[in-house]
């Protein structure tokens, strides 16, 4: 490993460390302490993204159970950046919440298409009107109900100004890009999905009401979900779109074995070319981001992270040279483990050949064998037919994960396809 290779791990690792974590929250609670300051969450709502609709229902059980403030900003979409295959994002968010809904026990009535721009225009208004008022969380969801139900009058004049302007703003200033977020004391929550962690937080801080339930409002999946199937369920396959350059992926590598195992299904390796080398932006905003969230999902799951080799470039491509013949020796998962392991958590250089020796020899192959086939460039046509498949069926990104035709996209989707192996979607 190069001198630049190692110190780039290690500070990574310092970077997603639960210590450096801790430092932070202390010294964000000394701030606030020392000031004065009651507790704030900032939060910033899309009017027509369907995760700010399930966000806000959450939320208005949220203030009723923790003693905290909450600032609300009105958002507009994503930059293109942030959203490069942005149909699909935006059809794809539907059905994802629509599933989402069922789960928490909360609403969302999925139209098939988006508001129109005036029902978005007459909403944000609305939206904006009610902020700061004293019934503004049952006025807030009853606007996003009506506005996703087709219920709201359009409108036909001009707003005399951009009511996201202050939020959008505001949200960039703190440093980020997406709706549905959650600020508070430095960190980033996304939607219904991340809310937990807040709420552990503020719990440990003091700030849940004495009367409240001490379960969160969304518990996460649990990983033992995918340990029980239902015996002699038929055999089917689990597709497994993955990329050697995802950090998400890393986290979903041993879960999805254990989901295919415990159903008696054949797990599929479908690699794809990582997004930065198909020419779709990753700006450091975006990376860190994800790469912070990963970490506490790490933590959460027992997942070792944080030395990183960023594999991008290079050592992907030689990954994926070696990776159809592991798998023609039978190795195929391992190999994939292996390498990903290597580079998410052991600061382990893919692009040398002493850490893809590491990495060949740990997934059980031959590494004399597996050298020979580095510059091989007979993988692209199968990353390519992966990554067109993808997109047919609305996905761009990893890792998603299909049975049948239910194909979901995130590591803690897992759950939808425990159900579908199961029959149950």
């Amino acid at each position: 490993m190069s001198l630049k290779a190692f110190v780039v791990s290690r500070v990574a690792e310092a970077i997603t460390s639960q210590k450096r974590l801790d430092m932070a929250r202390d010294k964000a609670e000394q701030a606030r302490q020392r000031q004065g300051n009651r507790h704030r969450v900032d939060y910033f709502h899309q009017i027509d993204d369907p995760y700010s609709h399930l966000a806000l229902q959450a939320l208005a059980v949220f203030v009723q159970r923790y003693d905290v403030d909450v600032s609300v900003f009105l958002v507009g979409p994503p930059d293109d950046w942030a959203a490069p295959e942005r149909d699909r994002l935006i059809a794809y968010a539907r059905a994802d919440c629509a599933r989402l809904a069922r789960r928490a026990g909360l609403s969302f009535y999925d139209p098939g298409q988006q508001p129109n721009p005036s029902q978005v225009k007459a909403a944000q208004q609305a939206f904006f009107q009610a902020l700061g008022t004293s019934d503004f969380w049952a006025r807030a969801t009853a606007i996003s109900a009506d506005l996703w139900a087709g219920r709201i009058a359009e409108v036909s004049s001009k707003a005399d100004a951009d009511p996201c302007a202050r939020g959008d703003a505001e949200r960039r200033r703190l440093g980020h890009f997406m709706s549905a977020m959650l600020h508070y004391g430095g960190e980033w929550y996304w939607g219904l999905d991340r809310l937990h962690y807040l709420e552990t937080r503020l719990a440990k801080l003091g700030a849940r009401r004495m009367e409240a339930p001490t379960h969160p409002i969304l518990a996460p999946p649990e990983p033992e979900l995918m340990t029980h199937a239902a015996v002699g369920a038929s055999r089917r396959e689990l597709h497994w779109y993955l990329s050697f350059r995802s950090p998400y992926t890393y986290l979903a590598t041993t879960r999805v074995k254990a989901l295919a195992d415990a159903h008696g299904a054949d797990l599929r390796l479908r690699f794809v070319l990582p997004m930065v080398m198909r020419g779709l932006p990753v700006p450091p905003m975006k990376s860190r981001y994800f790469t912070l969230d990963t970490a506490r999902e790490a933590r959460r799951l027992g997942v070792p992270f944080g030395r990183i080799a960023d594999p991008v470039g290079k050592p992907v491509e030689r990954g994926y040279a070696i990776l159809p013949w592991a798998r023609d020796q039978g190795r195929g998962f391992e190999f994939v483990e292996a390498f990903m392991t290597a580079v998410w958590s052991q600061g382990v250089d893919a692009g040398s050949d002493s850490g893809m020796a590491r990495i060949v020899e740990s997934a059980g192959l031959n590494w004399d064998e597996a050298r020979r086939l580095l510059t091989s460039q007979a993988w692209r046509e199968e990353a390519e037919a992966n990554r067109l498949e993808l997109l047919n069926l609305g996905h761009w990104g990893v890792p998603c994960f299909r049975v049948g035709d239910v194909c979901v996209w995130g590591q803690d989707r897992l759950w939808v396809m425990d159900e579908a192996l199961r029959g149950a979607s």
